[in-house]
């Protein structure tokens, strides 16, 4: 029997495409959502996904499918069959963290296939960034055929990126920044990651700002009617409706909410002119990786993060 390709997608949606499409090769759906929560260096284990599972029941209420995860991964476990592994993620900041687990994955593995990637972003004569499920089947098949096989120095740069956001100190993402690569997205995922962490001066970070500003300049009707905005002008974060209705519901603080219309109270137009910083408020409580959002803000002017006063030592 001929080898085929092992897709790696990005959730169900891609899966499903890519089936329609009659695309040949094994599919493994990459599940989870590894920007947010805290993460460990070696994804295959039980701490892990016990890690994993914790987190997901506590901040979002979902119960992992442990057996279901580890079926998919087993995919990876017997590799005569596939000819290379294919990783289809997008442009953002969801899928960038995603994509550099899931090289790392393979490298834990001792994976020797070559890898490519199918990446989605900017496509000729459209404005919006789009994802790949998106695309239509044109386009898809040609993001397809235009495939970038992954460099020696792309999949360690993903592994080192990968153990520093799973490290305590994540101004060691500012270097990669600037240096270029084959992952044409990563310098937009990394700023945009290092500004999800509270501005030193309001406590609210980019989304948290974002949000506040669709209220003050738009006349938005309900939380449903937000959600839509957050989730079209949101940039390289990649977020979904779970994750933008969490932060939504953390900045309740900042709305008067009618029946028909959400506005900025006086709170929320002191958190956008910065006069008072709210991260302790807001206690948005939530890890990234090896670190906790509370334990760092971001400081404009140093282009950097700095410790939380009450958590220097």
């Amino acid at each position: 029997m001929a080898k085929q390709p092992l897709h790696i997608t990005n959730g169900n949606s891609l899966t499903n495409y890519l089936n329609e499409l009659d695309i040949v090769g094994e599919k493994l759906t990459w599940q989870e959502m590894l920007c947010e929560g805290p993460t460990l260096p070696t994804i295959d284990s039980d701490n892990f996904l016990n890690l994993r599972a914790t987190f997901l029941k506590d901040f979002y209420d979902i119960d992992l499918d442990v057996s279901e995860l580890k079926q998919e991964l087993n995919k990876l476990d017997d590799l005569e069959n596939y000819s290379e592994i294919i990783l289809w993620f997008e442009y953002d900041l969801f899928c960038h963290i995603n994509m550099m687990a899931v090289i790392s994955l393979l490298q834990q593995k001792k994976i020797n296939l070559p890898i490519y990637l199918v990446c989605s972003g900017r496509i000729s004569g459209e404005k919006n960034l789009k994802g790949l499920a998106e695309l239509s089947a044109e386009q898809l098949l040609k993001h397809y055929k235009n495939k970038v096989k992954l460099k020696s120095e792309d999949i360690q740069l993903a592994k080192t990126l990968w153990g520093i956001y799973c490290g305590k100190d994540h101004n060691l993402f500012k270097p990669f920044i600037v240096k270029s690569s084959t992952f044409k997205y990563l310098s937009n995922c990394l700023k945009a990651h290092l500004k999800r962490f509270s501005d030193y001066k309001s406590g609210l970070n980019v989304l948290e700002q974002n949000i506040l500003s669709i209220v003050k300049d738009y006349d938005i009707k309900s939380k449903h009617h937000l959600l839509g905005y957050a989730l079209n002008y949101q940039g390289y974060y990649g977020y979904g409706d779970l994750q933008l209705n969490r932060i939504i519901d953390k900045l309740n603080i900042f709305f008067t909410v009618k029946e028909d219309s959400i506005n900025l109270n006086r709170k929320g137009h002191e958190a956008l002119l910065g006069t008072h910083n709210f991260s302790a408020e807001l206690n948005n409580n939530i890890d990234f990786g090896g670190v906790n959002k509370l334990d760092f803000q971001f400081n404009k002017k140093l282009n950097r993060l700095v410790k939380t006063i009450v958590n220097e030592h």
